[in-house]
């Protein structure tokens, strides 16, 4: 009866992710997946019984006069699903890419107001485009990151940057700060 409540404690303290465990012949180390647990039990040829505790059934029986078994049923666990885990991974993956391309649209928006107020302003200075091309290196910056994580395309990263720069040459032409070559040729041909 001693060795019977040795297997008791042994397999309540078993680790809830086993379905069974089984132990053969008169002096059998128990077996986890983690390792080995070399408690050795012994039992008497006379055991046949069935012993209820908190986590499933555990049953002692004699299968031949040499030779007896002990199963042991602990509640079965569900293995962690990978659906699942691709299902997280994709949702950080979603919040984090989505995170970076805010950052450039906000970066961009910010350049493009400021190029139209510039724009609108009569009596804009070439000191005040400064400001404006260091809104411009903070976007190119953003919009870069976003590329190199791969949350926005190459093509469109270099779209965006391509857009912003046209946008600045088109205010610069506006005021006269900047004159195109095709532009300067035709003025120094005609004089």
């Amino acid at each position: 009866m001693a060795t019977l409540v040795q297997c008791l404690s042994s397999c309540a303290t078993l680790n809830p992710k086993f379905k069974s465990l089984s132990l053969n012949g008169a002096s059998s180390s128990l077996s986890t997946r983690r390792g080995v647990c070399s408690s050795s039990l012994s039992f008497s040829q006379s055991v046949s019984q069935c012993v209820a505790f908190s986590s499933g059934n555990m049953w002692v029986e004699k299968n031949k006069p040499a030779r007896q078994s002990i199963v042991c049923e602990a509640a079965p666990t569900k293995k962690a699903d990978s659906a699942a885990k691709r299902a997280r991974q994709a949702e950080k993956r979603r919040v984090y890419n989505k995170s970076k391309k805010s950052e450039a649209r906000t970066r961009m928006k910010k350049v493009l107001e400021a190029l139209d107020g510039l724009k609108k302003k009569a009596d804009a200075v070439p000191d005040e485009i400064v400001t404006v091309e260091k809104l411009i290196g903070e976007a190119y910056s953003a919009i870069d990151k976003a590329v190199k994580v791969r949350a926005l395309h190459k093509n469109t990263g270099a779209r965006r940057k391509s857009r912003l720069a046209r946008r600045k040459k088109a205010v610069e032409i506006h005021h006269g700060w900047y004159v195109p070559a095709a532009a300067a040729e035709a003025v120094t041909m005609a004089a």
